[in-house]
């Protein structure tokens, strides 16, 4: 069976310190996987070849760039999540504001509770919670 999984490409070499911020958000969320370069490169010693993680129970995966893009993360792509109820949401849209900023501040937007932020690494997040019944 085909299997998609997020991936994420940081090129400041921070994809350790952005998979333990985003597995510390939810309780569950964990690091799956970890490789790291080794002495021999061909990236830095030490940072991530490729590490798998969850957000939310979904799988992510990410690695360090060791080659500099002419591209970066976009909100035209983010990862949306759906939180189990309005104080969570409140409580990861702060967390994930630190550092970044909101594209769309937490408010009900006609659908429910909702909010868009880029974190401080530039990944977008679209995140809301149910709305009150």
């Amino acid at each position: 069976m085909a299997d998609l999984v997020p991936f994420l490409m940081f090129q400041k070499r921070d994809a350790a310190e952005a998979m333990e911020f985003y597995t510390s958000l939810l309780p569950g969320d964990t690091v799956l996987s970890d490789q790291r370069y080794g002495a021999d490169g061909p990236g830095p010693e030490g940072t991530i070849v490729m590490a798998e993680f969850t957000v939310a129970g979904q799988r992510v995966r990410c690695s360090d760039s060791f080659v500099q893009h002419q591209f970066d993360f976009t909100p035209s792509a983010s990862l949306f999540v759906t939180l189990d109820s309005k104080e969570d949401l409140e409580r990861v849209f702060e967390a994930i504001s630190d550092g970044g900023g909101a594209l769309m501040p937490l408010d009900d937007y006609g659908f429910g509770p909702f909010g868009w932020v880029n974190d401080r690494w530039g990944v977008s997040w679209q995140l809301s919670a149910p709305a009150p019944k």
